[in-house]
């Protein structure tokens, strides 16, 4: 059956499913924090709006991607009120991401903000991107995740949204976030640096960048950055774990990782949802090559076809991780990106319950169906599609098309 037949008509099937709805909001208090989770998209930018609104002091602002439509316009122009009302704010957009054009951020430069790019320098050459979301308010409390500004991100399912996760966070680790943003604003700033000393001094505020102590932590990575990464961190607590339960929107996690997931399969439980729709085709090619090994060792895969996944979240045994970051090499070895961990039994549990809703409206793979799936034409274009992501999922996009 040419061109993935079964796993394509699987997930097309799913597309229009009567039955799913994005989860409501819930509130979980956990090792002294309060977290707020953000499954659906319209809450998601009603939420950002809200906290953006709710500033009285300071707004720092970090996003990958905004766009110029109308959840960016909206989201923009509550920065700029906040501005107005003499709040300050700081907006980092990263290069690559910063589909809306600096001019569309002049109101807020207007109204006494500051707009700066992160990595004008580094993208083309190094394609070293600043994957992090995150909006630090007051210094009180952070909301951050998967979701960028942009309107597919706050769309429902049925208006094919990207489905993701945002967590509004009170508590002591937003003095990490503010260290955190205050070091990239630093580096940001520093125009002296040549090229090859900038990306240097990127990795070394990355390699000794201490996320705090305790059940609570702001875990980052960065290019080429190995211990202390927050993928390390993630590393250390597969070693021993009894159960691992995640969705990524893009899997492609290094060999060692794909390793320690197996190993849980078969010595307790693991389970991935994956994506089986994305803006880019060649990702979902990408993690099914790599299927084969991890079903043999009882590792559980669905895919999610409902909409576009986006979502990026990692529950091993009692530590669960939320943030920017996927399972896949460029997340793990080049974007800087941040996951927050927390070590709490009924924080992992509630998210699980979260998984396991989303798991019930995707399409299971088993060992039957990928065998019958992965022929010889099919395996050279998934292989194809893995290699070419590693340098960027952009040339996979286009090539695929």
């Amino acid at each position: 059956m040419a061109h993935d037949q079964i796993f394509a008509s699987a997930a097309d099937s799913n597309s229009d499913a009567p039955d799913y709805c994005d989860l409501e909001p819930f509130t979980i208090s956990a090792a002294g924090h309060e977290f707020e989770f953000y499954p659906h998209g319209r809450d998601r930018l009603k939420a950002l709006v809200e906290v953006i609104d709710s500033a009285k002091t300071e707004l720092k602002v970090f996003y990958y991607l905004f766009d110029s439509d109308t959840a960016g316009t909206m989201v923009r122009d509550a920065l700029v009120a906040a501005a107005q009302r003499g709040v300050k704010v700081a907006l980092i957009i990263d290069d690559f991401g910063n589909d809306a054009g600096s001019e569309f951020f002049d109101p807020l430069v207007d109204a006494g903000g500051s707009f700066a790019i992160f990595s004008r320098r580094l993208t083309r050459r190094y394609l070293v991107r600043n994957h992090q979301k995150f909006v630090i308010v007051d210094e009180k409390r952070v909301m951050t995740g998967g979701a960028n500004v942009s309107d597919h991100y706050f769309a429902i399912p049925a208006d094919n949204g990207w489905c993701d996760l945002s967590v509004r966070i009170d508590g002591p680790v937003v003095e990490q976030f503010s260290a955190w943003f205050g070091l990239l604003s630093d580096w940001v700033a520093n125009e002296e640096l040549g090229r090859r000393k900038k990306l240097r001094r990127l990795r070394d505020i990355v390699k000794d960048w201490e996320g705090g102590e305790g059940p609570v932590r702001l875990l980052v990575g960065g290019p080429l950055v190995r211990r202390g990464h927050w993928a390390w961190v993630l590393k250390q607590d597969l070693m021993k774990a009894q159960r691992f339960d995640a969705v990524s929107a893009y899997f492609s996690p290094p060999r060692s990782y794909r390793r320690l997931i197996r190993k849980v399969g078969r010595r307790g439980n693991a389970r991935l949802v994956l994506a089986g729709k994305s803006d880019i085709s060649a990702a979902i090619d990408m993690a099914r090559l790599l299927y084969g090994k991890l079903l043999k060792a009882g590792v559980k895969i669905a895919e999610f076809g409902v909409c576009k996944l986006h979502m990026k979240l990692m529950v091993v045994d009692d530590a669960s991780y939320v943030g920017s970051a996927n399972m896949d090499k460029r997340s793990f070895r080049i974007n800087v990106e941040l996951m927050v961990r927390i070590e709490d039994a009924g924080l992992a549990a509630k998210l699980r319950e979260l998984i396991d809703h989303m798991e019930a409206s995707s399409v299971p793979i088993t060992r039957e169906r990928y065998k019958r799936e992965s022929t010889f034409f099919n395996r050279m274009r998934w292989r194809l599609a893995y290699w070419m992501s590693l340098a960027d999922y952009r040339i996979s996009r286009v090539s695929a098309q």
